[in-house]
């Protein structure tokens, strides 16, 4: 009963929006006789006539407006309803979740994301950071960003970042009567400040590279974070060395606040990676961020 009243009250606002019952068939796609047949039957099991009939127009009667005044604007919310659902179903919406370092989020995630955010208002995305290698899947991440040598067998990697190196540097005041270290090794007569990884096992030994040979140094000094920036930070306030990304001190570095050291030691490895497992749902959002973040040579 309801299934039929619903369909043929479609039917009678068409006609009484539009005035006729030919040009209302055209538009619904049935017969002229079969939206007659649909509107009498309502009239039936109202018991009242809602239409009234000439051979050049057709009316609401008092009691067809007082339907159409009510059950109208019903059937135009759900039709704008349905139309929002489909219009979402072609537009990002939802949320993305992703794993990364500070020094990702900062140099990489965020630049590339925020202009996009902004032209997908319905489109959410959470960033945490975390220095561990989270499994994205036992604590429900999207996706991961890592370091291109720390992205797990089995994921789909995709590039969004430029290779970079790591330097070692100082400030000024800290080298004033200091000697320059010259090898990776004489690390260990300075003071330098140390970061602390839980996939490290502790104290993260620093890594060195020229030609074939490869160095890793622990170092000791009165400083010690579990983050990069701190690390920075306290390289330029004389605390010792640090051992940190270009980018992220190069303009200390041109501004002569701080010095490099072993720079011939310290080769470009490869940048940051988005990494998904193969199963991830290829949602419009998720490629959207994916778009947006890869990395344009």
């Amino acid at each position: 009963m309801l299934r039929e009243n619903v369909t043929d009250l479609m039917s009678f606002v068409v006609v009484a929006r539009v005035g006729s019952f030919t040009r209302a068939a055209a538009q619904i796609g049935v017969s002229q006789s079969a939206l007659s047949h649909a509107v009498r039957g309502l009239e039936g099991r109202l018991g009242v006539r809602l239409l009234t009939r000439t051979t050049r127009k057709v009316t609401p009667t008092s009691e067809g407006e007082r339907v159409l005044e009510r059950i109208a604007p019903h059937f135009t919310q759900i039709e704008e309803e349905l139309e929002a659902l489909v219009e979402m179903r072609d537009r990002p919406a939802g949320t993305i979740r992703i794993t990364t370092t500070d020094h990702a989020a900062n140099s990489v995630i965020w630049p590339k994301l925020s202009p996009v955010l902004k032209d997908y208002p319905d489109l959410k995305v959470e960033v945490v950071t975390d220095y561990s290698l989270t499994d994205i899947v036992a604590e429900k991440f999207d996706a991961g960003v890592r370091l291109g040598e720390q992205v797990s067998e089995g994921m789909i990697a995709v590039r969004i970042g430029p290779d970079f190196r790591m330097l070692v540097v100082g400030s000024p005041d800290y080298f004033e009567g200091r000697t320059i270290p010259r090898d990776p090794q004489e690390l260990t007569d300075h003071d330098c400040i140390n970061l602390r990884l839980p996939t490290h096992g502790g104290l993260y030994a620093w890594e060195f590279k020229k030609g074939e040979r490869e160095l890793k140094v622990r170092v000791d000094g009165q400083c010690t974070f579990n983050t990069i920036y701190p690390v920075a930070r306290a390289a330029l306030a004389g605390y010792g060395l640090g051992y940190v990304p270009e980018n992220l001190v190069r303009e200390d570095i041109d501004a002569g606040r701080l010095v490099p050291v072993l720079e011939d030691w310290s080769p470009p490895f490869p940048g940051y990676f988005l990494y998904y497992p193969h199963r991830r749902q290829s949602s419009l959002a998720f490629r959207v961020i994916v778009e947006a973040l890869q990395h344009q040579e």
